[in-house]
């Protein structure tokens, strides 16, 4: 029997101008709650920093080790926000719940390793060399944070993935801002032991974030499934083993395709580390202001997953298309805008992290903006790759793209980075452009590859350009 085409088959398929707004719409409120998980750090930062330098240095490599690990595993949870719009698109609503519940159960058992690993902080940055002293605080903070692991898996990953392919981004909105808030009071409250509770040192600042955690990701389930709109995309249907192999087989390419890139920074900062302390706090500046401006195209990325998704499950090849590839107008748009403000304006933008008028700064802030040029580029490039990246997702596109971005990142970035730095003399700045190598190459690889699968119908045919 033929099935009759179903409504997003039919519909006339959207303009330009109309794909822009539908995923700016999108985007905005994943960038907000992105910027929002980066506020949290910065409070935990600032204070513990009130503790002195060994609490800041224990807490902060603590809380770089716990979101390390759960990002790479929230990457394979990019799954779930591909397989509801796939179906949706396909009118398929009904397929949804078992997706959610599936999901929920595979967020659960990536909670596993992601606790059993922070575990073994101590012992693991103690087997790398770290100080025993600082890898026994660092093992005292991760054991306390381990416990808001599973609430973070299920929270960020399973619900930032879900919400915005049902439609409900906007929820993450209140919750996202409230949590910097309560995030905050408890740090203050729990390491200081002020409003009546208990006052626990550096490890209160653990102890928040994991609580913040747990209350930000239960608001999000409670407005989820009791909002009447929402109520039947979570209706009880039992998870089922060949959907859960489906969708880590969608999702771990992604999180290695994370792992790839976030081990480039990591190992781009240890080498900018043997260059001196000056070059290091520059090279910080730089990656922190370009990592805040990222977030944006990050979540263009999210949305162009869900966009394109949606109307590729339609059967709608060209709109699928129009949806990448405005998308990606989008990104490079606003990246361009971001990397004009950096080379007008670099000292005024150093000036917000380092006195300019202090003598003993003058090498960090000539550094720093000179950096700064270079990420300016550096934006454009990195902005094309991670929205290009979800864009093929929606494509059910992942393996491909991760062999794409180890090549870029480390057979042309990484060695283009070590000999301009260390053979040709160039420093901090040479790491830099080899960073822009191999983001360059990953978003021409991205792009392209994005222009050859999305000119293909279905059958293979190729779609009407």
């Amino acid at each position: 029997m033929t099935r009759s085409p179903t409504v997003a088959q039919t519909a006339t398929p959207p303009t330009l101008t109309r794909h822009a707004a539908d995923t700016a719409r999108l985007a905005a409120p994943l960038a907000i709650a992105q910027l929002s998980q980066m506020a949290m750090g910065v409070t935990d930062t600032v204070l513990l920093g009130s503790l002195g330098p060994d609490a800041l240095a224990a807490g902060g490599l603590g809380a770089n080790l716990f979101f390390v690990v759960v990002t790479l595993l929230q990457g394979m949870l990019t799954s779930v926000s591909i397989s509801v719009a796939h179906a949706r698109g396909a009118s398929n609503d009904s397929d949804v719940p078992r997706i959610y519940w599936t999901g929920f159960v595979l967020a659960l058992l990536l909670s596993v390793p992601a606790f059993a690993l922070l575990s073994f902080a101590a012992p693991l940055l103690a087997a790398f060399g770290e100080p025993q002293p600082l890898a026994q605080h660092v093992g005292e903070y991760a054991a306390v944070l381990r416990w808001g692991a599973p609430a973070s898996l299920v929270g960020v990953g399973l619900m930032r993935s879900f919400l915005p392919a049902i439609g409900a981004a906007r929820r993450l909105l209140g919750v996202s801002i409230g949590s910097v808030f309560v995030n905050a009071f408890l740090n203050y409250g729990l390491i200081h032991g002020a409003y009546g509770l208990p006052r626990l040192g550096f490890l209160g600042s653990a102890a928040a974030t994991a609580i913040t955690i747990w209350l930000t990701t239960l608001v999000l389930m409670l407005l989820l499934h009791l909002r009447p709109r929402f109520r039947h995309f979570v209706a009880a249907r039992r998870p089922t083993m060949p959907l859960m192999g489906e969708l880590f087989g969608l999702g771990w390419p992604v999180a290695i395709t994370y792992g790839v890139e976030a081990m480039l920074f990591l190992v781009t900062g240890l080498l900018v580390g043997l260059l001196g302390e000056s070059q290091l706090a520059a090279h910080q500046i730089a990656l922190n202001v370009a990592s805040v401006s990222f977030m944006v195209p990050l979540s263009i990325g999210q949305a162009a997953n869900v966009r394109v998704g949606y109307w590729a499950g339609a059967g709608q090849p060209l709109a699928a298309r129009h949806a990448g590839f405005v998308a990606l107008a989008l990104g490079v748009g606003f990246m361009s805008l971001s990397g004009l403000v950096m080379i007008a304006a670099p000292h005024w933008i150093v000036g917000l992290y380092l006195h300019l008028d202090d003598p003993a700064n003058a090498p960090t802030v000539a550094l720093a903006a000179t950096l700064l040029s270079v990420a300016a580029l550096f934006q454009i490039v990195d902005g094309v790759q991670t929205v290009g990246s979800g864009c093929l997702r929606g494509l059910k596109d992942t393996r491909i793209p991760m062999v794409a971005a180890t090549i870029g990142y480390w057979g042309i970035g990484f060695p283009t980075g070590y000999v301009l730095a260390f053979r040709f003399g160039l420093g901090a700045p040479g790491l830099w452009w080899g960073l822009a190598a191999g983001l360059a190459s990953v978003a021409l690889l991205m792009t392209l590859r994005f222009h050859r699968l999305s000119g293909r119908r279905p059958d293979g045919a190729r779609a009407a350009q």
